[in-house]
């Protein structure tokens, strides 16, 4: 069996320049990266007039989902079945790469290509974010060297710096230090690239105007007497823009069938929003009749900021949703240990199932129906797809069996016919709460009704500020949750569907700029940590100069 890198680079890939004809685009929209990728430098005109598919999934677990893997399938299978469908993708994280997940580009024969370009540099958008987020960091430090005319408190300067890398030791630092010539000294930290607010406004920013004001509103720090300080007032907003003005190209690639794919944006779920750009989806779906995105993580997290951030924003309407699920990931939730996985234990699909159950009526909830994708592994039994299309089944959705990881979008036509069938009926989608709520009411709103808690448990410094920040004109902004993401719950331990428990709120970070407010949840870190095992550990090049160890 090959892995995903051999079948990768077994694949006949088409020239990007064909891809991007078939869409329509004329060649001076396609800037070409090589053979393989592009990136498109008008978005087209015409509107919007595509279908919105949004996959989800539920909570994740070591037995794994593979939402990317479907998403790609589902978008091969749409166009085997005669429509013309485009897929709208995040782009990987470094961290994650070396890290604990290895690439993130699908798998088997459902994979956008090329991987290892994609998975690892691409076009170089991330590395702009990074540097774009970072240059506002030195403006802040430089301004205060040079004697501090705005009156920035140095206690009270929130802007961190990023990498887009998981390094634990990054999480807090002392910085400056070494003498006057090198600033003054305060306690600071590192965030992951993905988790920056840079990156949240590229993926929210309609044009490059957009991005403009939207940098200037960042809010950076305090005062002395607390009045806030933004990029603008910095005067940084202007190269921050310079630095982004290639980065806000969607990027053009396509799967190994060659359906189109926009790759473009990259911020985590568990920390951030979850979705790839505005302006690759609005591209997209100007292009397709059907467009398949995704948001990360499990519904309870990438959906609902899906739902309540980016299409409040951007005025989006979801056509239908898909959540993946998996046999042995839903005898995790059914109290299987992953050694067991592979021994058949119906009892356990149905104990688990109480997990897909909660996503999909949240995911209804919104007004937008659903069908469920049955990822299939070898190991699977009749018996146990059977369980799970009959409990799904008494709620009213199918869950179809897919074979996309071995089959490619031949595996996936049941699904793709399923989800047009709901794509096309008229949408019913709804907010899950009204912009005026008060700010601590939308946590206790997404906590109580998405993730079934009790109630939330709000440090007193955080019930403060979120009031202050209504007083301020902040009062209209949505709620970014930063939580686990494999428990309904802050408490990751806590599998399956619980109910009864209590969400701790830590601390809130207004992002003025991108247009929300982050409470974060728990013990939920911004900068995540190498396993004890990284991924890059078998990383290498091959003699030939191929890569090797990136799955």
């Amino acid at each position: 069996m090959m892995t995903d890198i051999e079948i990768s680079r077994a694949a006949r890939l088409r020239p990007i320049a064909d891809v991007a004809a078939d869409l329509g685009l004329p060649a001076d929209d396609v800037e070409p990266y090589g053979r393989h990728k592009a990136k498109l430098t008008v978005p087209p005109a015409g509107g919007t007039t595509g279908k919105l598919i949004l996959v989800t999934a539920i909570n994740p677990t070591p037995a794994g989902e593979g939402k990317t893997t479907t998403s790609i399938g589902l978008a091969d299978a749409l166009v085997r079945t005669g429509r013309k469908a485009v897929l709208a993708l995040r782009e990987p994280s470094l961290g994650p790469c070396f890290g604990t997940k290895g690439g993130a580009t699908g798998g088997g024969y459902a994979q956008v290509a090329p991987m290892e370009d994609i998975n690892l540099h691409f076009t170089g958008d991330f590395h702009a974010i990074t540097s774009a987020h970072n240059l506002l960091a030195a403006m802040i430090d430089n301004h205060v060297h040079w004697g501090n005319a705005l009156g920035i408190d140095p206690r009270r300067i929130m802007w961190k710096r990023v990498l887009d890398m998981n390094d634990r030791a990054l999480r807090d630092v002392v910085q400056s230090l070494g003498g006057p010539a090198n600033g003054y000294p305060r306690e600071s930290g590192f965030d992951i690239t993905v988790a920056s607010e840079v990156m949240a406004i590229l993926c929210l920013a309609n044009d490059l105007d957009d991005l403009q004001a939207r940098l200037g509103r960042i809010v950076v720090g305090e005062t002395r007497d607390r009045r806030p300080v933004t990029a603008a007032d910095l005067k940084a907003d202007g190269a921050m823009a310079v630095l982004l003005k290639d980065a806000i190209k969607p990027n053009l690639v396509q799967t190994l069938e060659g359906t189109p794919a926009l790759i473009h944006g990259g911020p985590f779920a568990n920390i951030a929003h979850g979705c790839n750009s505005v302006i690759a989806t609005r591209t997209a779906l100007a292009l397709g009749d059907y467009v398949v995105t995704e948001a990360g993580f499990g519904a309870d997290l990438g959906a609902e900021k899906f739902f309540d951030i980016k299409c409040r924003q951007a005025g989006l309407v979801p056509a239908a949703a898909v959540i993946v699920a998996t046999v042995r990931a839903l005898k995790m939730n059914g109290g299987v240990a992953k050694s067991d996985l592979a021994r058949p234990d119906v009892d356990a699909v149905r104990r688990g199932a109480a997990n897909l159950l909660r996503h999909i009526e949240n995911v209804q909830a919104f007004g937008v129906p659903v069908v469920v994708a049955i990822n299939h592994f070898a190991t699977d039994t009749a018996e146990e797809t059977a369980a799970i299309q009959a409990i799904v089944a008494a709620r009213g959705v199918r869950a179809i069996s897919c074979r996309h990881w071995a089959d490619g979008g031949a595996g996936a036509v049941e699904l793709a016919d399923a989800v047009a069938a709901l794509a096309d009926a008229p949408s019913q989608f709804r907010l899950l709460y009204d912009d005026g709520l008060p700010l601590l009411q939308k946590v206790d709103r997404i906590a109580t009704a998405i993730y079934r808690a009790d109630g939330i448990a709000p440090a007193p410094a955080v019930v403060r500020q979120l009031a202050a920040w209504d007083a301020a004109g902040h009062g209209g902004l949505p709620v970014c949750m930063a939580k686990t993401q494999y428990s309904f719950a802050a408490d990751p331990a806590l599998l399956g569907a619980p109910v009864g428990h209590v969400v701790p709120i830590r601390e809130v970070r207004l992002a003025a700029g991108a247009g929300f407010v982050v409470a974060i949840c728990g013990d939920v870190m911004t900068m995540p940590g190498l396993p004890r095992t990284p991924a890059a550990e078998a990383m290498r090049l091959h003699p030939d100069g191929r890569i090797e160890g990136l799955f």
